[in-house]
């Protein structure tokens, strides 16, 4: 029988994983690499979310990857992206790269500046397998304190970058006091994660940044900002 109670799964962010590698400061939300957590596996098709910071001159190494659809979100400083199909770019806060491992593909991300990198990274188990990997990058404009940017969905709608799975990914910024509204469909699943600021949801959780929360079964989705905030927001199937 499925719940029709809204549903709120809080993640806070000091009960997030942590690694720290000196070059690397990681946090996930979900179990990655050596932090495994039963309870903490993924959210619907978002399997990984993690905040990292990467020391200047440094970053990981080529590695393999294999169907999975890798989104990464700079927050600040640069990222330098090659991969094993040729493709070569540099992301800056304004930019977003998906990258579809598909049937398998090699890549490496490093910071090539002088300032610490600061991004999420962003799997989803993709609804299509077998595709042929590539890559994309594309700069939207999430510098305004109020936005709502749709950057990644499955048949990459107004300008969004796709996806090979039933999702979209937003970007918003509200300043404080502002307030933005979602109509969440009885199928879907939401995923909210503040990068900055302080929110309120639905008047039932306060969230500081750094936090992550799911939300299902939930008509409709009212987010209060307490002070200036941005967050990313993923609709799920």
């Amino acid at each position: 029988m499925t719940p029709t109670s809204p549903s709120y799964a809080l993640r806070p962010s000091a009960e997030r994983g942590h690694a720290d590698h000196g070059w690397l400061k990681a946090t996930h939300s979900f179990s990655f690499a050596n932090y495994h957590d039963p309870k903490h596996m993924h959210f619907r098709a978002l399997r990984v979310l993690n905040q990292d910071k990467v020391a200047p001159h440094s970053g990981f190494a080529t590695h393999p990857h294999q169907e999975m659809e890798i989104v990464t979100i700079v927050l600040s400083g640069r990222l330098e992206h090659k991969d094993s199909t040729g493709n070569t770019g540099q992301l800056g806060a304004a930019d977003i790269q998906v990258m579809h491992a598909g049937t398998g593909l090699t890549h490496s991300e490093k910071n090539p500046g002088e300032d610490w990198l600061h991004l999420l990274q962003i799997w989803l188990i993709p609804k299509t397998k077998g595709v042929t990997p590539s890559w994309e990058q594309k700069q939207f404009d999430m510098t305004a304190p109020r936005h709502d940017v749709f950057l990644c969905s499955e048949h990459a709608e107004n300008g969004s970058l796709k996806l090979y799975q039933d999702a979209a990914i937003r970007s918003v910024g509200l300043p404080e006091n502002a307030d933005w509204h979602y109509a969440l469909s009885p199928s879907r699943h939401a995923w909210l994660h503040l990068v900055s600021g302080q929110i309120r949801i639905n008047d039932t959780h306060t969230l500081i940044a750094g936090d992550s929360i799911g939300i299902s079964y939930v008509d409709t989705v009212t987010i209060v900002a307490a002070e200036s905030a941005r967050f990313i927001w993923f609709d799920l199937a």
